[in-house]
């Protein structure tokens, strides 16, 4: 739940500076972009890779980790996963942009937005969470973490991959 918080927080974070612009600067910007882009690539193919290694060298961490790691560290793994997508700002830019009318007082339509994709997010986000939960048990062989471990870190890879190769 403190990753899904740390998402929600980067998510806010993101959607603050796309009001501000920043989603502009960076579409309009091609070197910004690319940096902010490239710290995403780079973070989700090192988390990728940890992954893969911690499924490899399997003697229980894998299963442990999750219990042992600390409740910051889990809200700041999903706060910097959150705000280092570089497409994120961009989305918030072109997807809240259609639902804000400029006749209207600006920053009420901006709370409101935030607030509602945030809660969507969460409401998400926690669904997945619940069924995870659930399944839990089922995923506790060694086999099991192994493939969960490896499938999970081949498509961090797999999206850093295709995050440096897209525009």
């Amino acid at each position: 739940m403190m990753c899904i918080a740390g998402d929600i927080v980067g998510g806010v974070v993101l959607m603050g500076l796309s009001f501000m612009g920043v989603g502009t600067i960076l579409a309009a910007s091609a070197l910004l972009f690319q940096i902010v882009k490239w710290a995403g690539v780079i973070y989700l193919a090192y988390l990728g890779c940890r992954q893969i290694a911690e499924a490899r060298n399997d003697n229980g961490y894998f299963a442990e980790a999750h219990q042992t790691s600390s409740a910051w560290g889990s809200l700041w793994a999903g706060a910097v996963t959150a705000v280092l997508n570089p497409k994120a700002i961009i989305f918030y830019m072109a997807f809240l942009a259609q639902f804000i009318d400029p006749a209207r007082d600006m920053a009420l339509q901006m709370v409101i937005l935030t607030i509602t994709s945030t809660i969507v997010v969460a409401v998400l986000l926690t669904g997945y969470a619940l069924v995870a939960g659930r399944t839990r048990q089922f995923f506790q062989s060694k086999s099991a973490r192994k493939r969960i471990g490896y499938t999970g870190g081949t498509f961090m890879i797999g999206g850093s991959v295709l995050m440096a190769t897209t525009r």
